[in-house]
């Protein structure tokens, strides 16, 4: 049986597969490199505001420093150690205080590298180009499966309505069939 409806829902059906199946990626796609722009973009103006310094290491830091690691950096820079250094600023003053270091030797008077702004404070070392590009991909992928899902949900609230006004239909031809459910004639 071919009903109008069906012929319907599946052409609901076909359009949601081709949108799911070549709109959803575009989407993704376009969201990717704009994303992967921005966050190059951001990358260059940090490794241009930021100074990678070599500190001597005064001791251990009891405490954390008062700024936090960078999440965005790779595993091999996750373990860091907070010191108390001196190190010279880029206008070539002696600055001291609590830094994070991802050397392994940082007893006194070891050498290590830290990164500091233009003032010659202690921040977080700049995001690379690799971690930039990752979090542009995963923001394409984001957009895509954001799109597809979108499509999944508007295409059921479609059949859902279709369905809603099939079983309306079929309510409104049973209640003309009557009481005798078909036994035209039978007096009953």
């Amino acid at each position: 049986m071919r009903r109008a409806t069906d012929r319907r829902e599946a052409w609901v059906a076909l359009v949601a597969l081709l949108l799911v199946v070549l709109a959803a990626p575009a989407l993704g796609w376009v969201c990717g490199a704009q994303t992967d722009d921005a966050l190059q973009r951001s990358a260059r103006a940090q490794r241009a505001g930021r100074h990678a310094t070599t500190a001597v290491v005064e001791h251990r830091s009891l405490r954390a420093p008062r700024h936090l690691a960078d999440p965005e950096v790779s595993s091999e820079h996750a373990a860091q150690t907070s010191v108390v250094a001196r190190w010279k600023a880029p206008d070539g003053t002696i600055r001291r205080g609590t830094a994070l270091t991802a050397s392994r030797r940082t007893g006194p008077g070891a050498r290590v590298e830290i990164w500091t702004d233009s003032a010659g404070r202690p921040v977080s070392r700049p995001m690379d180009a690799a971690t930039a590009r990752a979090h542009a991909v995963l923001a394409g992928i984001g957009a895509m499966l954001l799109a597809a899902g979108l499509v999944e949900c508007v295409r059921r609230l479609i059949v859902r309505h279709m369905m809603k006004g099939r079983y309306t239909r079929i309510d409104r031809d049973w209640a003309e069939a009557g009481p005798d459910w078909g036994r035209t004639g039978a007096g009953s």
